[in-house]
């Protein structure tokens, strides 16, 4: 078994590989603040960083039940000169629909997207930043299988099985995707699993369907597999896992059964990564700790089949941040909460009628 760690970068996870390039971009262009949407905070963490360099303003609406979890998430952003506001918010005409609606709204990502996109439409030196399931992510983020792929060879092993947290995607297809080209040659019957949280399983319960990706249906709708831009999914620790589509990319290779998908509920999900940190000295976030799950699984099954397989999972960033969840569980507080087939439905039925 095998792990590819992004927790060591200065954001604690991969998403700093994709916030350089999108500050370095946009500041060439002329930008002078970047506005964006956060479900665990990762991405606002790296966003933070990433603007403070080029002399930008970064701005950030993080999911509210996220933020409640985290509060620390908050605080790095703050530290590197981001303004944080929790979402939905009082801000924007879409977060005070949101609460009008329900005042108690634990957000989506999909509502705190939607908040940016207004936010920065409103500012003429402003744009919209997205650090998830866009293909110019999905791209900056292949760093991480294209460095697994030269540590493997060093190993002198090739993956039988290359396993990732899915949210919109962003981690899934930065380890996979240059494993699934170099396959094609070195072992063709590689495995590419997605890993998502029961609460939120776009990919094994949702449909395949042209959606948007905010909650207001702003931007323009992509081909993907989504349970609608306005489910709104129960507030799981893994709050970077709770995003309601697929990115078009990894959508696509679904599909066409290229690559497989799997979920799993809270407490199996602390439960590996509660193992793995007593195995490796490594606190594993919650959405990383899915792809823990599923490669003890993996190796279980190779055990019992008598069968050696090479498993390589991407553990995409650290959990120092996420211990109050970690005491949930060990405190037996941790919930697994599934949704219903008519709460999947209801979000999906007007994607699904004629217009």
């Amino acid at each position: 078994m095998y792990f590819k760690y992004e927790g060591t970068s200065p954001s604690g996870s991969h998403k700093i590989n994709t916030a350089l390039a999108q500050a370095y971009y946009y500041g060439q262009s002329g930008v002078k603040e970047m506005v964006t949407g956060t479900g665990a905070g990762q991405w606002g963490s790296a966003l933070a960083m990433a603007c403070h360099p080029y002399g930008m303003e970064c701005t950030v609406f993080m999911v509210r039940s996220s933020y409640r979890q985290k509060p620390y998430r908050g605080t790095l952003m703050r530290l590197n000169g981001a303004k944080v506001f929790t979402s939905p918010s009082e801000e924007t005409e879409v977060g005070r629909a949101a609460l009008r609606a329900d005042p108690d709204s634990p957000g989506s990502l999909g509502i705190a997207n939607a908040e940016a996109i207004e936010y920065a439409n409103d500012r003429k030196e402003a744009r919209f930043s997205i650090g998830s399931g866009e293909n110019h992510v999905l791209m900056h983020q292949t760093v991480i299988g294209e460095e697994a792929l030269l540590q493997m060879e060093l190993a002198g092993e090739f993956p039988d099985v290359v396993i990732g947290a899915m949210g919109a995607g962003s981690n899934f297809a930065g380890i996979t995707f240059p494993f699934y080209r170099a396959a094609q040659t070195e072992n063709p019957a590689t495995r590419f699993l997605a890993v998502e949280p029961d609460a939120c399983p776009k990919m094994t319960r949702g449909s395949y369907l042209m959606d948007h990706t905010d909650y207001s249906g702003v931007t323009p709708a992509v081909k993907m597999y989504t349970l609608g831009h306005t489910f709104m999914a129960y507030h799981i620790h893994a709050g970077g896992l709770r995003y309601h589509g697929a990115a078009p990319i990894v959508s696509a290779m679904y599909h066409h059964d290229l690559v497989e998908a799997i979920s799993y509920g809270q407490n199996r999900v602390f439960e590996s990564g509660a193992a793995f940190a007593k195995a490796e000295g490594l606190v594993p976030a919650p959405e990383s700790a899915h792809a823990v799950a599923a490669a003890i699984d993996e190796a279980v099954k190779a055990r019992e089949e008598r069968k050696k397989r090479v498993i390589l999972f991407g553990l995409s960033g650290h959990g120092l941040l996420d211990l109050s969840a970690y005491e949930s569980y060990l405190s037996g507080e941790t919930v697994d909460v599934v949704p219903t087939d008519e709460e999947i439905q209801k979000s999906l039925r007007p994607l699904l009628e004629p217009t």
